[in-house]
């Protein structure tokens, strides 16, 4: 597979981009940027843990409904939801409608709510890598998973959060900016 696509304005980009507007959008103004805030590292989190299984691009074409369904991911929120917010989830064709994955964001939200203001962003940024002076040159470059990831995964299931597993983690780490996983010659520099 080629590492980079060259797009309708002539860009070159990472090749998991493909054709699709959607991709192209997320990929110039969010993926690999670095991303701070307990919220929003909070929704990333919560996001990565729906995506698990399923292909990016569903959770990104269905992420203005979880926004919505999810109180804007504000943890103080979505920590307070019951069982009937859970069955509401259940039954809302807009998201991805697992159980484990919906109780897993209540719960992460319980554990968010209770730490202080930053230590979430405190936290899963003490995992990021120094940064590398050169990116990947292909894509079987860039590895599943790290030693940074596993340790980031490890530290929060300790803490008890779940689907944070270090695949999972990696992704995150990749989409908040703490790691820059952009193939040489992408114009996202």
């Amino acid at each position: 597979m080629t590492s980079l696509i060259i797009g309708p304005d002539e860009r070159a980009r990472c090749a998991w981009v493909g054709d699709d507007a959607e991709y192209r959008r997320y990929h110039d103004e969010e993926w690999g940027t670095p991303l701070h805030g307990d919220r929003a590292l909070f929704e990333k989190m919560a996001l990565e843990g729906f995506q698990a299984g399923l292909s990016w691009i569903t959770i990104l074409r269905k992420r203005p409904h979880f926004r919505e369904v999810f109180a804007g991911f504000e943890p103080e929120v979505v920590a307070e939801y019951d069982d009937g917010d859970v069955e509401r989830l259940m039954a809302d064709p807009g998201i991805i409608r697992n159980r484990a994955k919906i109780l897993a964001t209540i719960g992460n939200a319980q554990i968010v709510r209770s730490m202080a203001e930053g230590e979430l962003d405190a936290l899963m940024w003490s995992f990021a890598p120094p940064a590398s002076a050169s990116r990947p040159a292909a894509m079987g470059d860039v590895p599943p998973v790290t030693p940074e990831s596993t340790a980031m995964s490890k530290e929060l299931r300790r803490r008890g959060f779940r689907f944070v597993g270090p695949t999972t983690m990696y992704a995150l780490m990749q989409s908040a900016g703490m790691v820059d996983d952009h193939m040489q010659g992408c114009w996202r520099v």
